[in-house]
C-alpha cells in the first residue's frame, strides 16, 4: 500500500500538519522539525501527493504551455528548454496543441478546467487575440516569441520582427546580390507579416535592386519546398529571406533537387538559429534567435505573476544577431 502523510507522521512522532507544512513551499517549519519529517519520509519512501498539495495550498502548479507549432522541429528545442525550466522551478508543464483552434475562448474554457496557475502562449503565429482571452479570464498569461510592441496588452517576450526582416535585406545586399526576394510563411502569421514589412522597408531604401514577394502555406520544411519548386519553375531571385529556419531548409531541398548549387547559383537566409541548421549538410546562413533567453525570461515573468497576478504587462525584446555559414556567398569587396 502507498505511504501516507499519517504514515510519516506517526514514524516522526509529529501532527499530520507539522508533515504537510515541511513539504508545502513557503511554509513556516523549524529546520529541526523538518530534519525529522525528512528523515521519516525517507525510510518510509514517502512522496508528497501533488494532487492533495493542490487542495490545500490552491494551486496546482500547473502552467499551460500552448502552441500551434508542434510540427515546426524548431519548437522540439523550445518545448525542452520549457518543460525543463519550469521543472527546475517546482512546476509541472501541461502541453496544448492549439494547431486546429481557431476560437480563444474555447482555448481558455480547456486550460481553466485543469485549473492552470498560469499560461505561456508559445507561438509566432497566434494572434495576440489569444493571449488577451486568457488575461481577461484572469489567469496569468505570458506570450512568448509574441509581437513586439510599446503597448501591450499581455506580458510580451521576443525578438523585433521588423528589425529582423531589415536585417536580412542588409546581409543581403552587402553580399552584392542584386536581385532578391522574401518568403514567407502564412500570410496572416504576425510574425510573417513584420519580417515582411522589415524587409520591405529596407528595399524601398534601395530601388535599383529587384525584389519580390511570396508566401508558403506554413512554416513547414514541405511548405517551404513546395513554394521554391514553384518559384524556380518562373524567374527566381538570386537570393531569397526566407521567414524562418525550417522553410529555408526546404527551400536549400528544392534548389538541390532542381540541379543548382547553393551559395553559387541561389542563396538562402533563413531566421532562428535552430539546431538544424548548422547540421554540416545544411549549413545555413541564419538570423540568431535567443531562444534560451526568451524562455528563461518568460518563465520568470509567469511565476511573478502568480505572486502578483495584477502585475502591469511588459514587452521584453531580445536583440538578434547574423550567423554566417555556408548559404551566402562571400562579403562584396
Amino acid at each position: 500500500m502507498a505511504v501516507t502523510l499519517k504514515d510519516v507522521a506517526e514514524r516522526a512522532q509529529v501532527s499530520r500538519s507539522a508533515v504537510s507544512r515541511t513539504f508545502t513551499d513557503g511554509a513556516s517549519v523549524s529546520e529541526k522539525m523538518r530534519r525529522k519529517v525528512e528523515k521519516a519520509a525517507q525510510e518510509l519512501g514517502y512522496s508528497p501527493n501533488a494532487l492533495a498539495s493542490s487542495l490545500t495550498t490552491g494551486r496546482t502548479k500547473l502552467i499551460g504551455l500552448v502552441s500551434n507549432n508542434f510540427h515546426n522541429p524548431i519548437f522540439l528545442e523550445v518545448f525542452d528548454r520549457f518543460t525543463r525550466r519550469l521543472q527546475d522551478k517546482g512546476l509541472r508543464p501541461l502541453l496544448v496543441n492549439l494547431s486546429d483552434e481557431t476560437d480563444p475562448k474555447n482555448s481558455v474554457r480547456m486550460l481553466r478546467q485543469y485549473s492552470v496557475d498560469g499560461v505561456v502562449v508559445a507561438s509566432s503565429t497566434l494572434p495576440p487575440g489569444f493571449a488577451k482571452a486568457f488575461r481577461d479570464a484572469g489567469v496569468p498569461v505570458v506570450h512568448s516569441f509574441g509581437r513586439s510592441s510599446s503597448t501591450p496588452q499581455v506580458h510580451v517576450v521576443g525578438i523585433d520582427n521588423v528589425e529582423c526582416g531589415r536585417m536580412a535585406a542588409q546581409t543581403l545586399i552587402a553580399r552584392g546580390y542584386r536581385k532578391l526576394a522574401f518568403m514567407g510563411g502564412p500570410q496572416a502569421a504576425t510574425s510573417t507579416q513584420d519580417r515582411c514589412k522589415g524587409f520591405t522597408n529596407e528595399m524601398e531604401m534601395h530601388p535599383e535592386i529587384a525584389t519580390s514577394y511570396s508566401f508558403a502555406g506554413d512554416y513547414s520544411f514541405e511548405a517551404g519546398r513546395q513554394e521554391m519548386l514553384r518559384l524556380l519553375q518562373e524567374d527566381p531571385a538570386e537570393a531569397y529571406f526566407c521567414g524562418d529556419d525550417v522553410l529555408s531548409i526546404g527551400a536549400l531541398s528544392a534548389i538541390r533537387e532542381q540541379g543548382l548549387s547553393v551559395p553559387q547559383d541561389i542563396g538562402v537566409i533563413g531566421l532562428n538559429d535552430m539546431e538544424m541548421a548548422r547540421w554540416e549538410n545544411i549549413d545555413l546562413t541564419t538570423i540568431h534567435q535567443p531562444i534560451e533567453q526568451i524562455v528563461n525570461s518568460s518563465i520568470e515573468l509567469v511565476v511573478a505573476m502568480l505572486d502578483e497576478p495584477d502585475r502591469y504587462p511588459e514587452a521584453r525584446i531580445f536583440p538578434c544577431h547574423v550567423v554566417d555559414r555556408g548559404t551566402l556567398k562571400a562579403l562584396a569587396t
